[in-house]
């Protein structure tokens, strides 16, 4: 099951986030951070046991750009295609908004390549974006690589 994070969720959010970040897949996120960007988050709901398995968030930038953030699945639902159902429910999320491309900075490109998504010049993204990547313990040396999905 997809839904929209709750504020009860950000503990078990941080905790999926900070697994993931330690094996290199995802930049961790201060809790503070999570708590007071909620609202931009989706989880992945275990329907047979209730637990949260999974989360992204889709962060609008501009009127027509929007961008997916923090998209983590616990090591044991890994290859299981959860992954790609989040991210196709954030491009859902942005198109019902009327949002015609969504970037991401990634470390797992094959997997947003499959889903439409095309790498591009970081310098493309729009100074906005920077004012993120300056607090970040990579900056000016980012090893993320930036793709975009323009929407039919």
């Amino acid at each position: 099951m997809i839904r929209k994070a709750m504020l009860s969720d950000v503990k078990t959010i941080h905790k999926i986030i900070s697994g993931q970040a330690r094996h290199g897949h995802v930049l961790a996120r201060a809790m503070t951070d999570l708590y007071a960007q909620i609202r931009d988050f989706t989880v992945l709901v275990d329907e047979s046991s209730g637990e949260i398995v999974g989360c992204g968030a889709l962060r609008i930038v501009w009127e027509d750009l929007a961008e997916i953030r923090s998209v983590a699945v616990r090591s044991s639902f890994q290859k299981t295609g959860l992954g790609s159902r989040l991210i196709e429910s954030l491009i859902q999320e942005a198109d019902a908004m009327g949002i015609r491309r969504v970037f991401v900075l990634t470390y797992r490109v094959r997997l947003f390549e499959r889903l439409g998504f095309q790498q591009m010049d970081k310098n493309m993204l729009p100074h906005k974006i920077w004012a993120d990547c300056i607090n970040c313990p990579k900056f000016p040396e980012c090893d993320e690589i930036a793709l975009v999905r323009n929407q039919d």
